[in-house]
């Protein structure tokens, strides 16, 4: 991915470090938040259960977790130390016991069978299939047997101008169709599923170890 940008392998949260400032409105003005509050319902987070999120940013989608699921372990992990210092910020003013970890998705400072869900939201179309196929075997790698996946992402069958667009683009097209379930299967995981469609093109996804 470094030839993505040239500032750093991984893609920051807004593209450039620059514009991080801007991240939390222009997802809050797209309605993100709903999307993470549908991905922790789905999730199905247990008292007790430790939680990951991959790709984490200024931690939105965990603290939210965290705020629904009180009694649960919430971790999440991000190669961005400016994005983190933000969570991190945010977390100690909110008084959230979030743990924030800087690592990548595929290559998770976890160890094995140490998690009961793992959680990633628009992360997953930023990365190039190699990298994808990583994260999922490393997402397996730390789910416990019966831990779950649960993962959103622009995908799913679209057609027409953002159809298009997605073809061109060849990270956003890995993501189209079947692209992300064959690539959970290939890594191994089990009873995947694709769910419910809706805002900003998403599509969620459910697999198991």
């Amino acid at each position: 991915m470094a030839n993505r940008h040239q500032e750093h392998d991984y893609v920051p949260a807004m593209g450039r470090d620059r514009l991080l400032p801007l991240y939390d409105p222009f997802t809050w003005l797209l309605g993100v938040p709903r999307i993470h509050r549908r991905l922790v319902e789905l999730a199905a987070v247990e008292p007790g259960h430790r939680v990951l999120e991959i790709g984490c940013g200024t931690g939105n989608l965990v603290l939210r977790a965290q705020r629904m699921h009180p009694d649960a372990e919430l971790v999440g992990v991000d190669p961005d130390p400016l994005a983190l210092a933000r969570a991190r910020r945010k977390a100690e003013r909110a008084g959230r016991p979030v743990r924030f970890d800087q690592g990548k998705a595929g290559e998770l400072p976890y160890p094995d069978e140490s998690m009961d869900r793992v959680l990633s939201a628009f992360m997953f179309h930023h990365l190039d299939d190699a990298e994808k196929r990583r994260a999922l075997a490393e997402i397996r790698r730390v789910l416990r047997p019966g831990g779950q996946l649960h993962l959103v992402d622009i995908a799913g069958h679209h057609h027409g101008p953002f159809g298009h667009r997605m073809q061109r683009n060849e990270y956003l097209r890995d993501n189209a169709g079947d692209g992300i379930p064959e690539r959970m299967r290939g890594a191994g995981l089990t009873d995947v599923r694709t769910g419910e469609r809706g805002r900003l093109r998403t599509t969620f996804y459910r697999a198991s170890r």
